[in-house]
């Protein structure tokens, strides 16, 4: 199993003229130090109006800094949203490219469809067209990376003959995944041809064993969309590792409830949202079974109890994550700032896991070297 940084890049409030800019430095250094210890590679988010819990809405501008600051960890979206007006899947395929060659072959490109009223409605996507529409631009998408010339006739979109430049530097292309939540769609996922991309709140590792295995599943029978499968099994998790248990668990506290319960509620607002426009929540079906639960439920304490996060010291955070190793996880996506982790402890949390944690799954043991102090720490 590998290891990733994740950020939604949150901004607390109370903000100040400079808030989104410390918080955007704070990313770029997370992204440096993961590089320099070890992990396989440093995904965001694609969110839009989503006030302190994601601040991350043009990913690409932020792959490009990443790109010039980094030297080995690949660069993933996690995820573009494809369905339309959110981004023109011929202008998703060009800013893609340009991140390939910027970054010399390193890029990830995860899609996704949202799942978010706010999102949703301040675009003026029905939710009902949202997989269709994902599904096909993806589609065009590779071809207009791998067509000489792209000229396109489908439901969603229409294209004239054009040469799409530039192109990326991975042949075929870029690998492919997708991001789901519900336990059906990782199938499709899986029966598409694309990594999987599993973002689920409050699931155990024995919960997403089940997942993985539907995964599976569809990758047997895999039909891609793209010119090769890729099938490697990602999942997000929080992750907090600090040089005691207690210290993890005194700075994660806070911040993993905060996050476990907003994000909660933030795909609530869809659920209830197809209740009143009378829907029978089509290809958002788990959207029905938590739209009125109290997701209070999810505080620190019980994420850590089943093991739906990462905290604790090096051998602790090796030992929930053997869990998710043994679900069938190739990559764990770290988000490692959630809310509000003072970013020195981040950092030093980073160190910690490139020190470590990812050591012990790399050669089957913890490394035995002290970390070295985190930078800016």
């Amino acid at each position: 199993m590998e290891f990733g940084l994740f950020y939604e890049i949150p901004v607390p409030r109370p903000w100040d003229a400079r808030s989104e800019l410390v918080a955007y430095r704070e990313c770029l250094e997370a992204a440096v130090v993961a590089d320099r210890v070890g992990f396989h590679s440093f995904w965001t988010v694609e969110h839009h109006f989503l006030e302190e819990f994601s601040h991350c809405s043009a990913p690409g501008v932020l792959y490009g800094a990443v790109a010039a600051r980094t030297a080995r960890i690949r660069i993933g979206h996690g995820v573009r949203l494809l369905p339309f007006p959110y981004n023109h899947p011929v202008r998703a395929a060009e800013a893609a490219a340009v991140v390939d060659l910027l970054s010399e072959g390193r890029l990830e490109f995860g899609t996704g469809r949202s799942a978010t009223r706010i999102e949703l409605e301040a675009f003026g996507i029905h939710p009902d067209d949202t997989r269709s529409m994902w599904e096909e631009a993806l589609r065009l998408v590779v071809a207009a990376w791998t067509d000489d010339e792209l000229v396109w006739e489908g439901k969603h979109f229409r294209f004239p003959r054009r040469r799409v430049l530039p192109k990326p530097l991975q042949k075929p292309h870029p690998p492919l995944w997708a991001a789901t939540t519900s336990p059906p769609s990782h199938e499709l996922v899986g029966r598409l041809g694309l990594g999987l991309l599993s973002f689920t709140i409050g699931v155990p590792p024995e919960d997403l064993a089940q997942r993985i295995r539907l995964y599976r599943q569809g990758i047997a029978a895999a039909e891609p969309i793209g010119r090769f499968v890729n099938d490697r099994a990602a999942t997000f998790t929080m992750v907090h590792c600090a040089d005691t248990s207690a210290e993890a668990a005194a700075n994660a506290r806070d911040a993993f409830a905060w996050y476990a319960q907003t994000g909660v509620r933030q795909i609530q607002t869809l659920g209830r949202w197809q209740q009143e426009l009378a829907q029978s929540y089509a290809t958002y079906d788990y959207t029905k079974a938590i739209a009125d639960m109290d997701p209070g439920f999810l505080t620190f304490d019980y994420l850590d109890g089943i093991g739906a996060c990462l905290a604790g010291d090096p051998d602790r955070v090796i030992a929930t994550a053997r869990r998710y190793e043994a679900a069938g996880c190739d990559l764990m996506l770290c988000l490692v700032q959630p809310y509000a982790i003072p970013h020195a402890k981040v950092l030093r949390c980073i160190e910690l896991l490139g020190a470590h944690v990812i050591p012990a799954f790399r050669n089957g043991r913890a490394a035995a070297a002290a970390p070295a102090p985190a930078e800016g720490g």
